[in-house]
């Protein structure tokens, strides 16, 4: 199989089980017209981060990562009318473009970007002593992950789910003498997990219109 291949079938069940969304679509140009990285997930991905959140019947939620605010979105539509979602950005041009991609989606009440390095603005959280959050959306600086994870820990409780986006790496992760910094910090994110007897968890690998990677899901037991 190509990548064209993974784009049709992508814009294929994107057409069929997402359909034209205004407020995704008007995110997606507007992160676009400023410059950001095309690293948003996909459709597709979003819809099932959106299931996830229905299913897990989420009123709190919390993402490492914002970007453009597309899986903030997604995220905020799966919370009732009283729920609450807290996003954490470090680049303020990012955060910008998401506030104003939240407020366009009329998520403004609900969804709450959080400017900052997501290590403080974790830790900050757990000093507070805010409620747990019932769903937590880890796509981030990769490195980074093992220290996200067990803020995540401490900010959610049992039955809560935790999700990493990019871990599979275009299949690096398999690399045990691999440098690359979100190679290695992908990998001790697994070690960490396979440890801790607090969690179970699974990883899968995906193909797409974002090629080849994968995330893994991890649901609080105790």
């Amino acid at each position: 199989m190509t990548q064209s291949t993974w784009d049709a079938v992508d814009a294929y069940f994107s057409e069929q089980l997402v359909g034209h969304d205004p407020a995704l679509e008007a995110a997606a140009v507007a992160a676009d017209a400023a410059g950001l990285p095309e690293i948003a997930v996909a459709p597709n991905q979003g819809k099932l981060l959106h299931l996830l959140a229905l299913t897990q019947g989420a009123r709190r939620i919390l993402e490492v990562g914002t970007l453009g605010g597309y899986s903030a979105i997604w995220l905020a539509r799966a919370l009732p009318a009283d729920g609450t979602l807290i996003t954490l950005e470090i680049d303020p041009k990012h955060a910008e473009v998401a506030r104003g991609n939240l407020a366009r989606a009329g998520l403004e009440k609900v969804a709450e970007v959080r400017l900052g390095r997501a290590a403080d603005s974790l830790a900050a959280l757990v000093e507070q002593g805010v409620e747990p959050f019932d769903l937590v959306f880890i796509d981030a600086d990769k490195p980074s992950n093992p220290e996200y994870f067990r803020r995540a820990l401490q900010l959610t409780r049992p039955g809560s789910l935790i999700i990493v986006d990019n871990v599979v790496r275009g299949g690096a992760v398999a690399e045990t003498d691999s440098t690359d910094p979100a190679v290695v910090g992908t990998r001790a994110l697994h070690e960490l997990i396979a440890a801790e007897p607090r969690v179970t968890a699974t990883s899968v690998q995906t193909v797409g219109s974002k090629g080849y990677d994968g995330f893994t899901l991890a649901r609080v037991q105790s």
